[in-house]
């Protein structure tokens, strides 16, 4: 079971995160490589919601080709390329990740390796 920290003695966090996780000893860790909102076929949603969704349906398939789930995610890096985003990403996170809290990082940049993605998503999971 990981361990997670919010302390008094800092802001809270913004969202449905924490500002830290901590893994049992005898963890076994996956680092998933970011992920975008391309499907299996090739195809890229042209909305953000669809290629957020995806990337998490990516991220998710990893996880269980791994024998990990959403509960084993410590860490969650999201890059998103419009601050207009923001409140939409934070909304899809959360259903796709349920209560499950993470520690995560997000940043807006100006693009991503092409310019139709709007959205990239890493994680690093642990599992006793």
């Amino acid at each position: 079971m990981h361990k997670t920290y919010s302390p008094d003695s800092v802001a809270p966090p913004f969202s449905n995160y924490v500002h830290a996780v901590e893994a049992p000893g005898d963890a076994r860790w996956l680092y998933v490589s970011g992920q975008l909102g391309v499907a299996r076929d090739g195809s890229v949603p042209v909305d953000f919601t669809g290629q957020a969704e995806q990337a998490f349906r990516n991220v998710i398939a990893i996880l269980e080709e791994a024998g990990m789930g959403v509960a084993d995610i410590v860490r969650v890096n999201t890059y998103l390329t419009d601050t207009a985003d923001i409140g939409d990403y934070r909304g899809i996170r959360d259903r796709m990740l349920g209560n499950h809290a993470t520690a995560s990082t997000m940043l807006v940049i100006s693009a991503l390796a092409a310019p139709h993605f709007k959205i990239e998503i890493e994680v690093v999971a642990a599992k006793a």
